[in-house]
Formats: C-alpha cells, structure tokens, sequence
C-alpha cells in the first residue's frame, strides 16, 4: 500500500484545470466531508456496527479516488473489507491509519497548486 502515493499530482491538475476558482471549494467540501466520515467510521467502531463501519469505509474510499487521495482510498478499502467480514478487531489499527493518511492528506491538499 505505501506504493501508493498521498495524492495524485496529475489527477489534481485535471480537476483544478476543470474547476478553476470552484477548485478552492471543492478540496474544502472533501476535507469537511472526511472528517464527518472518519466520525462515522469511529462511531460503527465504538458501536461494533460492523455493516455501518463497511458502508462508511465504502462511502469515504469513493470520495478518496475522487478526489485523488489513492493511499488514503487502499486504507478506506482495507476497513471497508474488515466491516463487510464482520472483523473489527483490527479495525482500530486501520482507523488509525486512516487518521494518520487523512492528516498528511489535509496537509498536502491544503498546499496543492498545480502550477510550476
């Protein structure tokens, strides 16, 4: 997995190339977003809802390709698959790797500017 990168330079061009001014909003929107899906995600845990857990890993992994995170997306998947075999002893473990890739992500998105 970490022959993933945090985030995909090129797919983020294109998206800011499409965007233009609504690109600022748009990495905005994904950062609240994912922090309200990480919420989701520790709160299935706390709960032991392993079918919760699977649907928000599988709702937060779509928004990660979407928005260019592919690492970040491989950790969602892992929890997703977790939830889906109704496995979550180690799911912390993952969460808290989600947690870790979500904060560098914020960071790298924070600071993305396309252009040279």
């Amino acid at each position: 997995m970490n022959d993933k990168p945090h985030l995909d330079v090129e797919a983020l061009a294109e998206l800011q190339d499409v965007m233009e001014e609504e690109f600022e909003v748009l990495i905005q929107t994904y950062l609240a977003d994912s922090r309200s899906r990480i919420d989701s995600l520790k709160e299935a845990l706390l709960a032991g809802d392993a079918d919760q857990f699977a649907k928000a890993a599988h709702s937060f992994k779509g928004s990660c390709i979407n928005i260019g995170a592919p690492r970040l997306g491989a950790l969602c998947f892992e929890a997703e698959q977790l939830g889906k075999q109704s496995s979550l002893a180690p799911a912390s473990g993952v969460l808290e790797r989600i947690d870790t890739e979500f904060s560098e992500v914020s960071r790298r998105l924070q600071n993305f500017d396309s252009e040279p």
